[in-house]
């Protein structure tokens, strides 16, 4: 443990946490090539009866697309060990606009999740350029301004953009999935992410989105619920200060910092306060907990 840029002085809260919530990109793997021990990791959190829920900002993939890649990377996984903003998004939508035409700028899978909730979802992909200039006209009327709601769309056109900032420019509610600027990529490259976008439409239209994902303690405390673990007894483990970290902070649960995605010790010697642990990468975290390091 690194414990000049480490809130905490032992192991005793880590400890003491049942539930692990897992950053995927850039903590356990980046892009397709998975960290060495990251598997065995998840091994030793087994044997020590530790729960573990891999908790994603990533909003372009489904719950079963994880499943899968996971699975496929060799790490085991079931339905109830993922959650991503896409879910919590999906559900935050569900409860407070289920009456409402759901305008979704974002991937397939994304659509789907949102489908999947019973919402009344559209998108600009769905109409022919024709009935793309007329659904202006028909939803224009104020009671019918729909919500838009806007993931890390990896199959963004132009039209998508051009719908959502007419409906924004309207008032419509902004719902956004997750605020990340970019996804890491192997070699040091990046994709523009949700808050990228979110940016473009920012600037076009006025409207500040609310998000739905990491940092907003909103999925911990879905998850703190439906597994029974009260917060403190949490451990959100990542590699991005201003969303795995802040999310940590947020909700009360204890936080894990590593070194192999975008923060660097630089960044975390700036923060006011540090992560709860900073440590070199996901590896020594199975070392700490199985009581080897």
């Amino acid at each position: 443990m690194r414990k000049n840029l480490s809130l905490e002085n032992d192991y005793k809260k880590l400890d003491e946490c049942e539930l692990f919530l897992l950053d995927m990109d850039g903590t356990l793997y980046l892009g397709d090539n998975v960290f060495e021990g990251a598997v065995d990791f998840i091994h030793t959190l087994e044997k020590h009866n530790k729960k573990y829920i891999y908790l994603t900002n990533n909003s372009s993939r489904s719950g079963n697309d994880y499943i899968k890649r996971l699975k496929g990377f060799g790490f085991p996984c079931e339905r109830e060990n993922i959650y991503t903003s896409g879910m919590a998004t999906a559900e935050y939508l569900r409860r407070n606009c289920s009456d409402r035409y759901i305008y979704v700028v974002g991937t397939k899978p994304f659509y789907d999740e949102i489908v999947a909730a019973g919402l009344k979802a559209f998108n600009a992909a769905i109409y022919d350029s024709e009935e793309f200039d007329s659904i202006r006209v028909s939803l224009d009327e104020k009671e019918n301004i729909p919500v838009v709601c806007v993931g890390f769309d990896t199959e963004l056109v132009y039209r998508d953009l051009d719908l959502a900032v007419h409906f924004l420019r309207k008032d419509a509610d902004f719902i956004a999935a997750n605020p990340d600027w970019v996804c890491p990529m192997p070699k040091g490259e990046v994709l523009p992410d949700c808050g990228s976008i979110c940016a473009l439409l920012t600037a076009s239209s006025g409207k500040e989105p609310v998000y739905i994902g990491k940092p907003n303690r909103n999925m911990v405390d879905i998850i703190s619920k439906m597994t029974g673990v009260e917060n403190e007894h949490i451990c959100c483990v990542g590699d991005r200060l201003y969303t795995d970290i802040a999310v940590a902070q947020n909700a009360g649960a204890v936080s894990v910092c590593v070194l192999t995605g975008e923060a660097d010790e630089e960044m975390i010697s700036k923060m006011e306060t540090k992560p709860g642990y900073t440590l070199d990468d996901i590896w020594e975290l199975a070392c700490i907990i199985d009581g080897s390091f």
